[in-house]
């Protein structure tokens, strides 16, 4: 029988839902524990119900429980059929994961002593010390990067970028074992001009540990909860980028960065 006595094992986090069978969160098929309260507000979030830090009801949805470390892996574990499989595992996404960093840390560690392959989709949007043994229990980590100015970053995300940018140099230059994946939602009008792609490119070639960088297009998914939660959904005039303009901005990066998805 497993012993469930390990560090944290009572630890309690806000967790926004668990996601089954997901194939975009890394290798394979995923459970991704999606954690609760970030401290950005990205116009283009289309997640708004994982940036408050409580529990939230709204036209009958409840967003956000309380369980403990070990809830979330008996969750986890009935899916490991699956990741034997297929190569997945447990993905933590956010909100932003970094604002339940002990919780967070005595999960992944965890998951890794049971030989589970573990992802994290991260801003690193806080204290290096905090994010640094959190890296180091992970297999794969993506971060998002999505504005080097940080004037911009500010309007945009509500928040300033330097913390962000100084983490993820030191993440992509550290002696480390994960796979480093960076990737940068496309906005248009915000992050996709050739000036601001050449600078996250040059960015991007700075780290050595990097797999490789990924463009997302913008996508309208979420609009429908900022309703729900009373709150205005501030691009609602923007659309998705063509596929023609999608492949122009990868031309850009990939200058810099020797393989772009």
């Amino acid at each position: 029988m497993m012993n469930n006595n390990y560090e944290g094992h009572d630890l309690k986090g806000t967790i926004l839902r668990l996601e089954r069978s997901s194939i975009y969160d890394g290798d394979g098929y995923r459970t991704v524990v999606f954690m609760k309260g970030c401290p950005l507000r990205c116009q283009w979030c289309s997640t708004p119900e994982s940036q408050n830090y409580k529990i939230e009801e709204a036209e009958g949805n409840t967003y956000g429980k309380i369980m403990t470390v070990e809830e979330v892996l008996k969750e986890v574990r009935k899916d490991i059929p699956f990741y034997f499989h297929s190569g997945g595992g447990m993905t933590i996404s956010g909100g932003e994961l970094l604002s339940q960093a002990e919780f967070v840390r005595c999960l992944l560690q965890r998951a890794r002593w049971e030989a589970i392959d573990t992802a994290i989709e991260t801003t690193l949007f806080g204290d290096w010390e905090t994010a640094e043994p959190i890296l180091r229990a992970s297999n794969t980590v993506f971060v998002d990067l999505k504005i080097t100015d940080d004037e911009k970053h500010r309007e945009y995300c509500g928040v300033s970028n330097k913390r962000i940018l100084e983490n993820l140099k030191r993440a992509g230059t550290m002696n480390a074992d994960y796979r480093l994946i960076v990737r940068t939602p496309l906005i248009p009008g915000v992050n996709d001009s050739e000036a601001e792609l050449e600078r996250i490119g040059q960015f991007c070639a700075q780290l050595t540990n990097l797999h490789h960088f990924q463009l997302l297009p913008y996508h309208r998914l979420g609009t429908d909860t900022y309703r729900k939660l009373g709150r205005p959904y501030l691009l609602k005039d923007l659309r998705a980028p063509s596929a023609d303009h999608i492949e122009w901005c990868r031309e850009i990066t990939g200058k810099y960065v020797k393989t772009v998805i």
